[in-house]
C-alpha cells in the first residue's frame, strides 16, 4: 500500500481545506442559477454544490457558500430557476461567476439570453436544453453556508434532447466542475444495469469474477 497524505481541517486554513474538498468531490453538476431581487433586478450565478434533494415530492438543493445574491433574492422573492449547463455556453457560464456587485445583471453582462419561464416570474436561459423552475421550499444554514432548497414546479427539456421519454445526455452535453480553475465536459458514458440479487444468488459466478478480478 502506498502512503496517503492527510488534510485535516482542524490542522489547516479554511480557505485550504475548501481547495482540497473541491479537488475530491468531483466531478460536480453545475445549478446556473437565475434569480430576481426585490428591486426587480436579474441574478445569474453558478452554484456547483448541486443535486437532488428528494424525489417524492420534487426537490433540488445547492448550496451558498457566503450569502450570495441568489440566496438573498430567492430568500426575498421565494422563487428561482436553474439550467443546465451545456458545453457551448462555457465562457458564458465562467463569466456569470464574476462578483458583479448587486445592482449589475449578469446575463446582461456576459450576452447570456434569457426567456420566460412557464409557472414562475424568473425567467430561465433561453440557449440551455434544459431549465427547472422552482419554489423556495425551505433552507438550512451550515457554519459559513446555506443550503437551498427548491421544490421544482416544472422541468422543460429541448424536444431535440429527448428520446423515448426521457433526456439523452448526448444532447444535453452538461459541464461539470473539478478542482481549481478545472472543468470538465461528460466523457466516455458508460452504461451498465443493476444486478438484482434474485441474480446474484443464483449465479455465483458473477461475484467470483467481481472478486478476482
Amino acid at each position: 500500500m502506498t502512503d496517503r497524505v492527510q488534510f485535516d481541517p482542524t490542522a489547516m486554513d479554511s480557505g485550504a481545506f475548501y481547495r482540497v474538498l473541491n479537488s475530491v468531490v468531483v466531478p460536480r453538476p453545475i445549478a446556473w442559477v437565475c434569480s430576481r431581487s426585490a428591486e426587480g433586478v436579474l441574478n445569474l450565478a453558478p452554484h456547483s454544490f448541486y443535486t437532488v434533494a428528494c424525489v417524492d415530492p420534487p426537490v433540488v438543493q445547492f448550496t451558498s457558500v457566503g450569502r450570495k445574491d441568489s440566496l438573498r433574492n430567492i430568500e426575498a422573492t421565494g422563487e428561482f430557476t436553474v439550467s443546465l449547463t451545456p458545453e457551448w455556453l462555457f465562457e458564458q457560464i465562467n463569466a456569470t461567476g464574476t462578483d458583479f456587485p448587486p445592482g449589475v445583471s449578469e446575463a446582461e453582462e456576459v450576452g447570456v439570453r434569457l426567456e420566460d419561464s412557464d409557472r414562475v416570474g424568473v425567467p430561465r436561459v433561453a440557449e440551455s436544453p434544459v431549465s427547472v423552475e422552482c419554489t423556495l421550499h425551505s433552507t438550512v444554514r451550515l457554519g459559513d453556508s446555506t443550503v437551498v432548497f427548491g421544490r421544482v414546479l416544472l422541468i422543460t427539456v429541448r424536444e431535440t434532447a429527448v428520446r423515448d421519454g426521457r433526456p439523452r445526455i448526448e444532447h444535453l452535453q452538461p459541464l461539470a466542475r473539478l478542482g481549481g480553475n478545472e472543468w470538465s465536459t461528460i466523457g466516455e458514458v458508460k452504461e451498465i444495469p443493476r444486478i438484482p440479487y434474485s441474480h446474484w444468488a443464483e449465479d455465483p459466478s458473477i461475484g467470483e469474477r467481481l472478486r478476482t478480478g
